[in-house]
């Protein structure tokens, strides 16, 4: 049984009567402490008031699927819970279990409150309501943060799907035309004299028409186009200069048009030439098409891997894969600030075993501080490379950097040098606690006038 003489020298007891203390002694009971074994639970009614009197406990709290060690209670006289006493909402903020054998004395917190409102009154009325504002006000702080976060990403990702979403629609409408207009001239070849050994020759000059391996001088391409045009206006064929551009864009010159003439028969040369550009046109529409529904498979790839969906928390991380990830999901924001992105990633990079979401949210917070340190654009540079037993990944700008007043504080908890409703919400205190408590790893700022590096380490073990 705890006795007076067990609690009396406690801080936490200062100013309090032997009395009093031996009230909550005679409401409370002793429970021992057995390395392993739960003590309370994180999420339950704090209905209880634990006071440590002898041993320890560990403090746990779960972060997805994974419960992390978050502090100790190894001091006597150190407490937890009881917020029932003052919240009627009140929970365990962490699951309490044995580290050390030992003695906690629990109070409840009906008995706590009841002694309080005896002993201290106007205290009573101050802790309840500093707990209710405490809980508003965080309440509203994170739904606000969470919106603005998820703002910010579906307008990011909105941008990025747009540009192949809309490149693909105009593929299609073109489509379409083109398609009635390869039918339309295929219908002309059949009324006419074309036998199907001159359709076998023609479609295979179709076939050896092979687009440009790069883009031409536009004198150039506009001196091949004015000529592919005179040859055909020559001929006699409608819209030479509709054609012609058509056939140039696809490689064409007035030798080919000249050897189409020597295949088709006299008055197919239009119809002729017109099925071919629809075919070439229609093949480069939907390679277009391709390209762009290639790219939105892409962008719900990035967001499945920066997200982590549908994979364990504890994970082996690829971590190239994870700073891709986010450079697309800030793809948006680094063209708008006119930053280059330079990437030097190291010849095999091993996984390392980590959380890989928490990871991917390190590096977006890293390369949003380094977009925004560049106010005229500039170059950002994602390197990553392995060092002494370590996996090290730095996130360098070309910004004016970090003053010193700046940097000094710049791992302080909720310290932030930007307007409300910018940024990402995760300041670089949690940054550091995602690398160093999580992954045992490192986190150092190096900055200058010429810009600003984040260096993180992370153990290969």
């Amino acid at each position: 049984m705890i006795t007076l003489d067990d609690v009396r020298g406690f801080p936490l007891f200062d100013g309090v009567t032997d009395a009093q203390v031996q009230a909550l002694l005679d409401g409370g009971d002793e429970v021992e402490i057995v390395p392993g074994e739960e003590l309370f639970h994180e999420g339950d009614l704090a209905a209880y008031w634990w006071v440590l009197v002898d041993g320890s406990v560990e403090l746990a709290r779960h972060a997805g699927r994974d419960e992390t060690v978050v502090g100790r209670i190894d001091v006597p006289g150190r407490w937890a819970g009881g917020f029932l006493a003052w919240d009627e909402h009140g929970t365990y903020l962490a699951t309490g279990r044995g580290a050390e054998p030992g003695r906690m004395l629990r109070v409840p917190a009906d008995l706590l409150r009841s002694q309080m409102q005896e002993w201290f009154p106007l205290a009573v009325h101050l802790i309840s309501g500093l707990f209710h504002t405490a809980r508003s006000i965080e309440s509203t702080a994170r739904q606000r943060d969470a919106l603005v976060s998820l703002g910010t990403l579906a307008a990011g990702l909105a941008h990025e799907l747009n540009n192949p979403v809309a490149a693909a629609g105009r593929a299609v409408d073109s489509l379409d035309e083109t398609c009635a207009s390869l039918l339309d001239s295929l219908g002309d070849l059949a009324r006419g004299d074309l036998t199907a050994a001159q359709f076998t020759e023609l479609d295979g000059l179709r076939r050896s028409v092979a687009a440009p391996a790069r883009a031409a001088d536009p004198l150039a391409a506009a001196d091949d186009e004015e000529a592919v045009a005179a040859w055909l206006e020559a001929r006699g064929v409608p819209s030479p200069w509709r054609l012609a551009g058509s056939l140039t864009a696809a490689g064409v010159d007035a030798e080919w048009c000249a050897r189409v003439e020597g295949v088709v028969p006299p008055g197919a040369l239009a119809p002729a030439l017109t099925w071919v550009t629809s075919a070439l046109t229609a093949h480069r529409l939907l390679g277009e098409v391709r390209e762009a529904t290639g790219r939105v498979s892409d962008l719900v790839s990035a967001v499945r891997s920066y997200t982590q969906m549908d994979r364990a928390t504890l994970q082996p991380v690829d971590v190239r894969e994870g700073l891709e990830s986010t450079l697309t999901m800030l793809g948006h924001k680094l063209r708008q600030a006119g930053v280059t992105v330079v990437r030097e990633y190291g010849d095999d990079l091993p996984q390392i075993d980590g959380y890989a979401g928490e990871l991917n949210q390190v590096w977006t917070n890293l390369v949003d501080n380094a977009i925004d340190a560049m106010t005229d654009g500039g170059t950002l540079t994602v390197a990553a490379c392995t060092r002494d037993g370590s996996l090290v990944v730095e996130i360098r700008d070309t910004g004016h950097g970090m003053p010193p007043e700046v940097a000094a504080r710049a791992y302080d908890t909720f310290f932030t040098t930007k307007d409300v409703g910018r940024g990402t919400g995760l300041g670089l205190d949690i940054a550091r606690r995602v690398v160093v408590d999580r992954h045992r790893g490192e986190i150092e700022i190096d900055t200058s006038d010429a810009g600003t590096t984040l260096r993180v380490s992370l153990p290969l073990r």
